[in-house]
């Protein structure tokens, strides 16, 4: 969801918990039981509330995580169980991708009930807390090129393959060498384009922007139109109205899932129970902070 500020800051922060589950977090309950208060402080760096906004902040934020907890752990709990068992043998690319997929749609409820709620703080925004967001931008978008975009060509490859290594290494453990160079390969060949990723993300940054300068400065737009902006933004968040854009990320994705199926299929059985226990200590605590939700009043 790396997309534009203040929605993509509201959607992060709602979506805290997944994000937190699926991280590789040592400490997910206690990361998840602080939610509401890192949710909160990662909006403020982006909007800059005042405050009158800050209760209403706090308050939504603390009903959409008691939402998410007595709702849909459980779902996440049972999903990993099923990851155990794909983990545990070979897979195909076409696994891979169907995972991938499921998990996706796991956002949609999430944003389903984010976005009704974010429309009376989108409302609230000011002028001037939307050029903060702009600044913002500005920010992150200096950041992306710093991690993605370096010019020396040898620095930028060694900073992807850095990226893939630490994500490979959270499931299975040290890598072989045999493995370490399949994945640096699989790497130089990839059709990753962050100069296009970036593009795209600005673009959906301006989109977003006009809309909320639209929103600030128009206080006669209704509550309902305000969720109706909101949705075409998050839309096109999640399917680019740019056909070349689509293009790209249907081929990379397909490439992406090739990659992990090649990499979980040279895995060692201690690679692979690796990766099984892993998934087993995030099932186990999403079924324990969803046991919590149930306890709560």
């Amino acid at each position: 969801m790396q997309r534009f500020p203040l929605l993509k800051s509201w959607i992060i922060g709602v979506c805290f918990a997944v994000g937190t589950l699926l991280s590789g977090c040592t400490a997910v309950r206690f990361a998840y039981s602080q939610g509401p208060e890192l949710s909160y402080w990662w909006l403020d760096g982006y909007a800059d509330f005042s405050e009158a906004q800050i209760p209403k902040v706090r308050d939504t934020l603390e009903a959409w995580f008691r939402w998410h907890r007595q709702t849909q752990l459980d779902d996440y709990a049972q999903f990993l169980v099923r990851l155990q068992g794909h983990a545990a043998g070979p897979v195909t690319p076409e696994l891979v991708c169907r995972s991938y997929q499921e998990a996706l749609s796991r956002v949609d409820p999430m944003l389903d009930k984010a976005l009704p709620m974010a429309v009376d703080l989108v409302r609230s925004l000011t002028p001037a807390q939307v050029q903060h967001i702009e600044r913002k931008y500005a920010k992150v978008n200096r950041e992306f090129r710093n991690d993605f975009l370096q010019p020396d060509p040898t620095e930028r490859f060694e900073a992807s393959v850095k990226r893939a290594l630490d994500r490979a290494e959270m499931f299975y453990g040290s890598l072989d060498e045999a493995q370490l160079e399949a994945l640096r390969r699989g790497i130089a060949a990839s059709p990753f384009n962050p100069e296009l990723w970036l593009e795209e993300r600005m673009l959906r940054q301006q989109e977003a922007l006009a809309m909320l300068r639209r929103i600030a400065n128009d206080k006669a737009i209704s509550p309902d139109q305000t969720l109706a902006s909101l949705r075409v933004v998050v839309a096109h968040v999640q399917r680019s109205p740019r056909p070349h854009y689509l293009e790209y990320q249907q081929k990379l994705l397909a490439y992406n899932c090739k990659l992990a199926a090649q990499l979980h299929n040279s895995a060692s059985r201690e690679q692979r129970a690796s990766a099984v226990k892993r998934f087993k200590g995030w099932e186990e605590d999403a079924r324990s902070l969803a046991a919590d939700g149930r306890k709560a009043p």
